[in-house]
């Protein structure tokens, strides 16, 4: 699964988004980097049936996870409620990719299968 012609990631997070296998994957492939590729920027936004505090595991990986870190890869924000909330986060994630990409945290394991949401 290769993602192309694509500089920014944005994972919409609901209530069951952290147990899809394919939102993993797609992750998987934003984080790549190598000599000849640049990583996507990452960002979520948190949708109104997001409500159990869980994120995918992967997007959670390369968030702020301690007070000790003093930055991280990707960002988390609300469902934005203005243009220029959502176009800031947007230039956040394009810098990243270069500002902060020696932070990606990016295991090459993925999910084989759903995981179990209620």
């Amino acid at each position: 699964m290769y993602l192309k012609d694509s500089a920014v990631t944005i994972v919409l997070i609901g209530k069951c988004t952290w147990a899809r296998r394919y939102v993993d994957w797609e992750i998987q492939a934003s984080l790549r980097q190598g000599e000849t590729i640049k990583p996507n920027g990452l960002f979520g936004i948190e949708l109104p049936s997001y409500n159990n505090n869980i994120y995918p595991e992967r997007l959670n990986m390369n968030l702020l996870q301690n007070d000790e870190q003093e930055d991280c890869y990707a960002r988390v924000i609300s469902y934005p409620k203005r243009k220029d909330t959502l176009k800031n986060a947007i230039e956040d994630a394009f810098q990243a990719r270069t500002k902060r990409r020696n932070i990606i945290v990016n295991p090459r394991n993925r999910y084989k299968y759903n995981r179990h949401c209620e």
